[in-house]
């Protein structure tokens, strides 16, 4: 079985900088990694960049705060997932979604994709969504003790519209 985890936007500004929020510290997500590792199967990251003009950015002007600037420690990963990265693909994007790592998964007869990171209702979401267009067959899957967003709420919204586009929950 060739499975594939994809860790989203686990950066230092979603957990401890500028856009950090508690919850995001205390997820399982190296201890994730680790368990795909220890099995052999594909780990693949992405990483939000902005670069200095984001407040000119569509984004930046609807979220006007810096963060995951190319180069800062806010787009470094985060803790021991900086060192679990070592020799492993990662997509850097500059929205919300990567369209690369969707086009990636489709070219590699995987049979299930599974994504955990930051942020549920966002990232994680539309990433989820844009693999799924781009790979409709595929068994998606979110671990739901391994995302977050702001707020309790924010995030079992998230997961709700992720069930209902038939993106499998754990």
């Amino acid at each position: 079985m060739k499975k594939l985890l994809v860790v989203i936007d686990y950066q230092n500004d979603f957990v401890i900088g500028s856009l950090g929020f508690e919850k995001a510290e205390n997820l399982p997500i190296c201890e994730k990694i680790k368990k795909y590792s220890s099995l052999g199967y594909e780990i693949v990251y992405t990483l939000d960049t902005h670069f200095d003009d984001y407040l000119s950015t569509q984004e930046g002007k609807n979220l006007p705060i810096y963060h995951c600037i190319k180069g800062t420690e806010g787009h470094k990963l985060y803790g021991e997932a900086k060192s679990l990265s070592k020799n492993a693909k990662i997509f850097e994007k500059n929205t919300f979604a990567s369209i690369e790592l969707a086009e990636y998964i489709k070219n590699g007869e995987y049979d299930s994709v599974e994504l955990i990171g930051l942020v549920s209702n966002i990232c994680v979401l539309s990433n989820a969504v844009t693999i799924k267009a781009y790979n409709p067959e595929l068994p998606i899957i979110v671990d739901s003790k391994c995302t977050a967003a702001v707020t309790d709420k924010i995030n079992e919204a998230a997961l709700t519209v992720l069930r209902g586009l038939q993106i499998q929950i754990i």
